[in-house]
């Protein structure tokens, strides 16, 4: 009976051993470590006969485990510190530079604010979420659904002293929140044109022309479901132009005789080999050859008559034909210039 049980805490043992491996691993080289980049080289050759004899996972599984054993072994010898119940260890620089497929991103550039908030010493205070509300006597969110003290709910809004009796405080209040977010949007614009090094707009910049007011109405009448069918029009606005010819599609079931015709076109003009020609195209040219030709005779015509009678040079003759309309216009036809020539 002892026998059995001696055997039973032997194995036990052996289990144990093998699911906790030693921290101590033995390698022919030893490794080279980058604990900046916690990276470690193992140049190590590998055996051949484990890498066949065992299966490829198990193999590679147990290299990784004894080379992530050597790097940790390494990174306890650093010095280290306790920081909130951890312990924490100081690595060195880095010494192997890693490629990278970008160039290392920029920090972003402070905002107003934060050049602000840094000149006057100004530091970020945490705030907590929620706040006590004092008339629904609850704590409630700072800002959002349901926040606390929230005015816009109110049905009653009191009339200061120094405003108008019949001035509408509730409109006031909403269009006071539409301008502050306007001015939010705008310096969050500034900050993102500031940060790329763009043009910063001002007041006047930004606000949009009448062109860009006419494109943003016709783009929001057309945004809905019918595409502007049923959008009602004000009493003297106009039908809004450009707005193209939506592709007309054919029928997918009915009579295949249109589209049978036109795939025997489409083959008859991807078979032939002469290529289309376009006999508007090809009289246009010859006839404005013709013109050419028939001018430039005339005006070799009208040259030798000029040198026969002997009292002008040939361009002074030219010159003298063309003022008293003799010439034709370069750009008549064959037969208005026959009609010229008889009158």
């Amino acid at each position: 009976m002892a026998h059995i049980e001696t055997f039973l805490l032997a194995k036990a043992e052996k289990d144990e051993a093998e699911k906790l491996k030693s921290i101590r691993v033995k390698k022919e080289l030893e490794l080279e470590f980058d604990l900046g980049n916690l990276l470690a080289s193992d140049r190590n050759a590998v055996n051949l006969r484990d890498f066949r004899a065992q299966k490829k996972e198990d193999y590679l599984r147990a290299l990784a485990r004894d080379n992530t054993q050597l790097l940790v072994n390494e990174l306890w010898k650093m010095p280290s510190e306790r920081v909130e119940g951890v312990v924490v260890a100081k690595l060195p620089e880095p010494t192997t530079r890693l490629p990278r497929e970008k160039p290392v991103p920029k920090p972003r550039p402070p905002t107003k604010w934060e050049q602000f908030a840094k000149l006057k010493g100004i530091q970020k205070k945490k705030k907590t979420n929620l706040v006590w509300d004092e008339a629904h006597k609850e704590w409630r969110r700072r800002w959002g659904y349901k926040r606390a003290n929230d005015n816009t709910k109110d049905w009653l809004v009191e009339v200061p002293e120094t405003a108008d009796p019949d001035e509408d405080q509730f409109a006031k209040r909403a269009h006071a929140k539409r301008e502050r977010v306007a001015k939010n949007e705008l310096n969050r614009l500034r900050n993102i044109a500031r940060a790329h090094k763009l043009k910063v707009p001002g007041a006047a910049a930004a606000a949009p022309s009448r062109n860009e007011l006419a494109r943003a109405e016709q783009v929001a009448k057309v945004s809905t479901a019918s595409v502007g069918k049923f959008q009602e029009r004000l009493p003297k606005e106009k039908a809004p132009r450009n707005r193209g010819k939506k592709r007309a599609f054919q029928p997918n079931i009915g009579d295949f005789s249109t589209e049978r015709q036109q795939q025997l076109e489409l083959l008859k003009v991807i078979a032939s080999k002469k290529p289309r020609m376009d006999v508007t195209k090809a009289v246009n040219k010859q006839m404005r050859e013709e013109d050419m030709e028939a001018a430039s005779k005339k005006r070799k015509g009208a040259g030798r008559k000029g040198r026969k009678g002997g009292s002008a040079p040939r361009g002074k003759a030219k010159g003298k034909a063309k003022a008293k309309g003799q010439g034709p216009p370069a750009g008549k036809s064959r037969q208005v210039r026959k009609g010229l020539g008889k009158r």
